[in-house]
């Protein structure tokens, strides 16, 4: 079985297109990507992130990084060269996709391309609407009891 039937999923909600494109989209870039090129993801602190990728012998201008959809996508496409003649070719020397989902609120702040390691800064930003909030506690209220007003109105 090498795709998942998900038109029961679309016939009886609404809004959960993008789940199911989230899952469609992981089966196939696994298959694709097999591994190249090797990335680390770290945690720089709470809200900032990073992505290295090794991408050795790529330039700049050889390199392509996009986010559409909260899909950040690295591509490296090499320019036609000249045609070399090897004994051996252990160096990977092919075009690449890799595709990153990211998560809700994580914005791309920028890459840095050195010795051979591409590096891509990312920031989590939460708006302050959703950010939690502490509300204070008053000392002195007026708090009116339920049974004080009714012993008020047998007392009149």
């Amino acid at each position: 079985m090498n795709t998942i039937d998900l038109t029961p999923l679309y016939r009886n909600s609404i809004g959960f297109d993008r789940l199911a494109s989230l899952l469609d989209g992981t089966r196939s870039s696994e298959a694709v990507a097999a591994g190249f090129p090797p990335y680390n993801i770290e945690v720089c602190d709470e809200n900032r992130y990073a992505i290295t990728l090794a991408v050795a012998g790529f330039e700049r201008s050889e390199l392509d990084i996009s986010v559409e959809r909260e899909v950040l996508t690295v591509r490296g496409r090499r320019a036609n060269g000249e045609e070399r003649n090897y004994l051996h070719q252990g160096i990977a020397n092919r075009a690449f996709e890799r595709k990153f989902n990211l998560a809700d609120h994580i914005e791309v702040t920028g890459a840095d391309l050195t010795n051979g390691l591409l590096t891509i800064s990312l920031v989590k930003e939460i708006p302050e609407a959703m950010k939690p909030r502490t509300i204070a506690i008053n000392q002195d209220s007026n708090v009116l009891e339920h049974g004080a007003k009714q012993r008020d109105d047998k007392a009149a």
